[in-house]
């Protein structure tokens, strides 16, 4: 397992000599993308000084390095083969050296000066040394039982600088390492700090002298790279590495550095322990990454994410700064929110004459490039047949007459948008010569996901050109080519009025949830796909607003005065027209006293001659002697040809029982009784509440919108099919004479009129945006 390094040319950083090329180096590049880590088999976690010792600087900080233990102790079970680099021995060692100072001086006074006096003792500078010889063993048995509690064995490896300079000492530390990792055991290195040289004096410990941090950063990516870890993870107290110091008002988070970047970055102030600061950690990771070995600097002391900070980079997700030495093509998704705000908000300034003349190229275009559009999507089909279920086929497959209906569906947003953006929903005089306007406004940068639905990708692109709203893309996979050529499309649209840049579509390996991170670029997600999806977003973006739902589990209920071809027209059409859809039926609530009547028997043909697999409620099942399969939920969104049939008492209890197990997307009531359908159109809590139609005109461009972005089951801001209104927001707009709120006090010689103006439009000179 040992390698040989023959000869080799040295560079000193700080005390340690850096090989310029590690010839032992056997399996080439680093990673190239985040995604590719959930491949790194050895992973070096370096535990900085910050991420060890306490706030107090003077013992450890036990929660932090018990998560951290756990993590490693996860990937280590997992098959991978863990190694630490860990500071703390004299922080650990100061502590117990003041408590044997303190001990034994508040003896010495109580003897000679008494108790009044213990106030003024004061404690001596500690050597560092001494601090590290006395605590290095506490260290490390505080080590071995938390990775007891996980079964995992460790094993203490004490190096110094020196042993780097000889070639059989270096040879046999790598051969000591291969074998512990062999025996699946945790080497925990540390520098030797009780033998080193002194170090340079300095105070970010106070009382003790630190060995130099840059020591373990240069001593992490030395090991990283002889013993060829595919990742190398530094934990410090700060985020990552900033485009400029932390803490100023521009600085930015680089989620990935590469090499020749550095003109682009300045340093900023140290961590409160250790000497080397970023500039040292940035080096060491340039060097490791040189050599072969992933690296990723991120924050180790943050509460919120400690508990897996470790797992969650390894998992691939956007946690600190990832070195890699390939630099995408394109724009990063970062760069491309930017560049969508920018232009989006000329979008916005734009006259609502021409808005609508862009949405409308871009109609004409989809008719007259269908040929592009259609040999695209073949070719996304041929690559999906046999993965996709026949439902998603159906949602990934595009035709001559669906770009002709979103042609036709275009147009009609094209005619709404022209008060849109700028329109006056009030008016107020708030006192003479001071009037207050509400006024709507976009809401910002857009982020929609979509799976298996090229056709999302137009519809959106115009609602969000007639709401003036920038918009980031994030189709799936199994569309590629399909959304390609629509985005182009969408941006030669644009590129009429120059704001061509106000759509984009993401095609980097960014993942959903990292998308869901950036919650000071992006105003509003919209997710357009299965349930599963729609949960995970609403799960990932805590700081992002999310407009959609989870589920669309949508019933019919046959009241005992429906009408017999109704009933039977509604349910087939809810339940068959599009299975996969979230406005079809997943649940038929029939009156009991039609079991056993023509009508039901009508319906359960019916339903067998679509081929509708059928399930049992509890209820219904009870009156049948030989039922169908008994569902196993009530709150079941089946996306096919199946449904449930449970029996209710009346229509209260059909409310009740949509209330409970339904979704709040969409309920239907088959009645001949107007009281009775008035009742549960008044009572039923849902977004779109049907008497005699079908459930599937719950739809933005059936209820004249145009189109939708999607149906929210929300009850803030949009609720049901969202169109072009469900993208604005408002803002109020104050104009006055110099007023001040001064002038209303009681000593003011101004009064609050509070008068009701008509709402005109506004003229074009004072239109504004958000």
């Amino acid at each position: 397992c040992s390698a040989v390094i023959q000869s080799v040319h040295t560079n000193t950083w700080s005390n340690v000599p850096f090989f310029t090329v590690p010839l032992a180096r056997a399996h080439g590049k680093s990673f190239a993308h985040r995604s590719d880590l959930r491949q790194a088999k050895r992973i070096l976690v370096k535990l900085g000084s910050a991420v060890v010792t306490r706030g107090d600087e003077c013992g450890l900080a036990l929660g932090r390095l018990a998560s951290i233990v756990e993590q490693v102790a996860m990937l280590q079970n997992q098959g991978r083969e863990m190694m630490i680099v860990t500071s703390g021995a004299v922080a650990f060692g100061k502590q117990r050296l003041r408590h044997e100072i303190l001990l034994s001086q508040s003896v010495r006074q109580a003897l000679h000066s008494g108790q009044n006096q213990l106030k003024d003792m004061s404690l001596p500078v500690l050597e560092a040394r001494a601090c590290a010889a006395a605590g290095q063993s506490g260290l490390m048995a505080l080590y071995e039982a938390m990775f007891t509690q996980y079964s995992t064995c460790t094993a203490q490896i004490l190096v110094t600088n020196l042993d780097f300079h000889d070639d059989q000492k270096r040879r046999n530390l790598n051969s000591t390492l291969h074998e512990l990792l062999r025996m699946n055991i945790v080497p925990i290195i540390n520098t030797n700090d009780a033998v080193v040289p002194p170090p340079e004096p300095n105070s970010d410990l106070q009382g003790v002298n630190v060995i130099s941090i840059k020591d373990n950063d240069s001593l992490a990516a030395r090991l990283a790279v002889e013993m060829r870890a595919d990742l190398l993870i530094a934990l410090s107290d700060v985020e990552g590495l900033y485009d400029s110091p932390p803490g100023s008002d521009d600085a930015k988070l680089l989620d990935t550095f590469y090499p020749g970047d550095q003109h682009s970055i300045t340093y900023g102030t140290k961590s409160r322990v250790g000497i080397g600061g970023m500039e040292a950690k940035v080096k060491a990771a340039l060097w490791a990454l040189q050599g072969g070995t992933s690296v990723v600097i991120a924050n180790g002391t943050h509460p919120k994410v400690t508990g897996h900070v470790i797992t969650d980079i390894v998992e691939g997700k956007k946690v600190g700064t990832f070195f890699s030495e390939v630099k995408p093509a394109g724009p990063t998704v970062e760069q491309q929110t930017e560049m969508a705000r920018s232009a989006g908000r000329t979008l916005a300034s734009l006259e609502p004459e021409q808005r609508s003349e862009i949405i409308c190229a871009l109609a004409d275009l989809l008719t007259e490039r269908k040929d592009e559009i259609l040999s695209a999507n073949k070719k996304d089909m041929e690559h999906a047949v046999s993965r996709l279920s026949p439902a998603m086929l159906k949602r990934l497959s595009l035709s001559s007459s669906k770009l002709n209906s979103l042609s036709i569906g275009l147009r009609q947003i094209a005619v709404s948008s022209q008060d849109s953006v700028g329109r006056v929903l009030r008016r107020t005089r708030v006192a003479n010569n001071l009037e207050l306007e509400q006024i709507t406004v976009p809401i910002g940068v857009l982020l929609v996901i979509f799976e298996s639905r090229p056709d999302c990708l137009p519809q959106v692109s115009a609602l969000a050109i007639a709401s003036g709203n920038a918009l980031l893309l994030k189709g799936g996979k199994e569309a590629a080519n399909t959304n390609r050529i629509l985005h182009e499309l969408a941006q030669e649209a644009l590129s009429i009025h120059g704001v061509k840049d106000a759509i984009q579509l993401v095609s980097t390996r960014e993942e959903v949830e990292d998308l869901c991170r950036l919650e000071k670029m992006i105003d509003l997600i919209i997710p357009r796909g299965s349930s599963q999806l729609v949960r995970d977003i609403q799960r990932a973006a805590k700081g992002i607003p999310v407009l959609g739902h989870s589920e669309g589990i949508c019933h019919v209920y046959v009241d005992h005065e429906a009408s017999v071809d109704k009933a039977i027209k509604i349910i087939r059409d809810s339940k068959c027209d599009y299975p996969a859809a979230c406005n079809a039926m997943e649940t038929l609530l029939v009156h009991r006293e039609l079991l056993r009547t023509p009508l039901f028997d009508q319906i359960i043909d019916m339903l067998r001659t679509e081929h509708v697999k059928i399930h049992a409620g509890p209820k219904f099942a009870s009156y049948l002697t030989f039922s169908p399969s008994e569902v196993k939920s009530l709150r079941t969104e089946y996306g096919d040809l199946e449904c449930c049939i449970e029996v209710v008492d009346s229509m209260t209890e059909a409310v009740d029982h949509i209330h409970k197990y339904g979704s709040s997307h969409t309920d239907v009531i088959v009645t001949e009784n107007e009281d009775t359908a008035e009742q549960f159109l008044q009572q039923l809590d849902s977004a779109c509440v049907f008497w005699n139609a079908s459930s599937r005109f719950a739809d933005g461009y059936r209820f004249g919108l145009g189109a939708e972005v999607g149906i929210s089951t929300a009850r803030i801001h949009a609720r049901g099919p969202v169109g072009l209104d469900g993208l604005l927001t408002t803002k109020w707009v104050l104009r006055g004479e110099g007023h001040t709120a001064a002038d209303f006090s009681e000593q003011g010689s101004m009064t609050y009129l509070h008068e009701n103006l008509p709402v005109a439009q506004v003229l074009p000179g004072r239109r504004t945006t958000s």
